[in-house]
């Protein structure tokens, strides 16, 4: 049966998409999740994959042109996944019953597309009477994600919980659990296709339903070696002409299987039909940058080579090639000296390949303009800086970041002090733990402290939670943001530990920055950041009165609030009680000393 490829939802307040490349042509074959064509958004730049196995018969948006979300890209012919079976015996019958398509695509096609019109006919009245799965909230601002894996095919037998598949957003990659226990009887979407938040993904209903389904292909293949030329030679002998296309099937599905795996063996992968598919612009990627793919182990799903994964081998290259002027080892100022060159090496080569040219925004980088922009039009929106001095903490962070890293396992950074103390500030200050609704008028004062940790990843910046952040130690605070940290980076961070906050920490510090004005996530009233600590000369008062000069370790907190429910006096307040308890220092008994 004819099956219509549309344009899927491509992201947030996106209406249209641009093809950029067709990936099949008409009469050529294509497998389930296979990528089809490239599309261009304002948003993101992504493939599209088929949703079913089976030869394009019409291509109906043709390459630069501009198609509406729910347009028709391409007609297949649908083949239910049986490609690699069929390469014979049922196409004559598919002739019959489908003149339309050419013969060498029936060949090509599935010869389970016999039993392809059960299928679709059962799955309809299965899906009705089972349980459809959909795309849960994944997050503040997600509107949909990508399916990158399934961990169940049709057919399975699935527990209530156990994971069904993995998802992918532009903030998380997490799995779906499986809301009912029963059969996979349909699965909607493919890997590799978006789905809007709430669209079907699976059906899920009585293990009964789902042999019946495996039951029918099972017979065709046994009618594919010569029961069907057997009665067939009846209507015309053109079916003895057949038995030289069959010897030439062989040759066609080799071919079939050639142009399904032209991507993987383009990507110089071990060769075998099993090994992960590599897309178009991850192996455009690697070739610019001289990485043999072959040499990579791939951090996606089923091993999949990322683009993460191409340009941490073109760092890691570049960080190799480094070390060769460095070599002169014997002078130790020069060794010394050495670390600050490798520092041109930390920036992605794919953004040094940007010079001079001009590039679609990606899809993160226009979420994250979107709602910076309505977050400065929503809020009134002023910052406020205090100085502190840190050196009691510094000093206590030097004795105690040993035995602590032994003890907890994770490194004794400035930000869980800093995170501390805002989580304690927060509880005597409510109404900076607040939220303002302009439509009803009406401020909500939260009970619990959600704290947000900004964190820098190769996507881009996203906001990870630490729910009830007001229970945790200082030690309980290093473990939260060390792992989510982690998990942010490597796109495992899950959907609710991106959602809830009601204040934010962006460390700006990292980079050497000593102080910025953050922009407030909405619908909070406040973001703090904190910048580096520096040592420099700082006048002192002692307990008699006496000023004198030393050096201090001396750090900015700007605090950028909402002035519709902060006054400034209130972000004084606040910032003061965070200053009194870092200059205080009192944190031994945290730390165990």
């Amino acid at each position: 049966m004819a099956y219509s490829v549309t344009l899927p939802e491509l992201g947030e307040s996106v209406t249209e998409g641009t093809v950029t490349r067709w990936l099949k042509q008409e009469g050529d074959t294509v497998e389930v999740d296979e990528p089809l064509l490239e599309i261009s958004t304002d948003k993101v730049d992504t493939e599209v994959p088929s949703p079913v196995a089976g030869t394009v018969v019409k291509i109906s948006a043709a390459e630069d042109e501009t198609v509406e979300v729910g347009a028709e890209l391409a007609v297949i012919d649908d083949g239910s996944g049986g490609v690699p079976e069929s390469g014979s015996g049922n196409a004559p019958a598919q002739e019959e019953q489908q003149p339309e398509p050419e013969p060498q695509q029936q060949e090509s096609a599935p010869r389970a597309e016999d039993s392809a019109p059960s299928k679709p006919d059962t799955a309809p009245a299965s899906g009705g009477e089972g349980t459809e799965v959909k795309l849960p909230e994944l997050g503040e601002s997600v509107t949909e994600g990508t399916v990158t894996r399934w961990l169940k095919q049709v057919g399975d037998t699935v527990e209530v919980d156990e994971p069904l598949l993995e998802i992918s957003t532009d903030k998380v990659d997490t799995e779906v659990p499986s809301p009912v226990a029963g059969t996979v009887l349909e699965i909607r979407a493919g890997e590799d296709e978006t789905v809007e938040v709430g669209g079907v993904l699976a059906v899920i209903g009585d293990a009964n339903a789902a042999p019946k389904a495996e039951a029918e292909p099972e017979p065709k293949p046994e009618p594919k070696p010569e029961p069907k030329p057997e009665p067939k030679p009846e209507p015309v002998q053109e079916t003895k002409p057949e038995p030289k296309p069959e010897p030439q099937p062989e040759p066609q599905a080799a071919p079939a299987a050639k142009a399904a795996e032209s991507a993987p063996a383009a990507a110089a992968k071990d060769g075998s039909a099993d090994g992960p598919y590599v897309t178009p612009l991850v192996r455009k990627l690697a070739s610019e940058h001289g990485i043999d793919l072959a040499s990579l182990t791939g951090s996606g799903v089923g091993g999949r080579i990322r683009k993460q994964d191409v340009l941490a081998a073109a760092e890691a290259k570049q960080k190799q090639q480094a070390p060769a002027p460095a070599a002169p080892a014997a002078q130790a100022p020069a060794a010394a000296q050495a670390p600050s060159a490798p520092r041109p090496a930390t920036v992605s080569p794919e953004i040094q390949a940007l010079r001079g040219t001009v590039q679609k925004a990606s899809r993160i980088r226009q979420i994250t303009a979107t709602k910076t922009r309505e977050s400065l039009q929503v809020s009134a929106q002023l910052t406020q800086v205090h100085e502190v001095d840190v050196t009691k903490i510094a000093k206590l962070r030097q004795r105690a970041k040993a035995a602590f890293k032994e003890r907890e396992g994770v490194n004794l950074t400035f930000l869980p002090f800093f995170a501390k103390a805002t989580v304690e500030a927060l509880k005597q200050h409510p109404n900076v733990n607040a939220s303002y609704n302009e439509d009803t008028k009406e401020i909500t004062y939260h009970g619990a402290v959600h704290l947000g940790i900004a964190v820098d990843t190769e996507k881009g910046l996203l906001s990870v939670v630490i729910h009830d952040a007001g229970e945790l130690s200082l030690a309980g605070l290093a473990h939260r943001i060390a792992d989510l940290a982690a998990r942010a980076r490597a796109s495992q961070i899950k959907p609710d530990e991106l959602t809830g906050g009601t204040f934010t920490i962006t460390n700006i510090g990292s980079n050497g920055a000593l102080f910025d004005t953050p922009i407030i996530v909405q619908p909070q009233s406040g973001m703090l950041g904190t910048g580096a600590v520096v040592k420099r000369p700082v006048v002192i008062t002692d307990a008699d009165g006496n000023d004198t000069i030393a050096i201090r370790s001396m750090v900015y907190l700007p605090l950028t609030y909402d002035h519709r429910l902060v006054d400034g006096a209130d972000a004084g307040r606040f910032l003061t009680t965070i200053k009194q308890r870092l200059e205080e220092g009192n944190f031994e008994d945290e730390l165990g000393l």
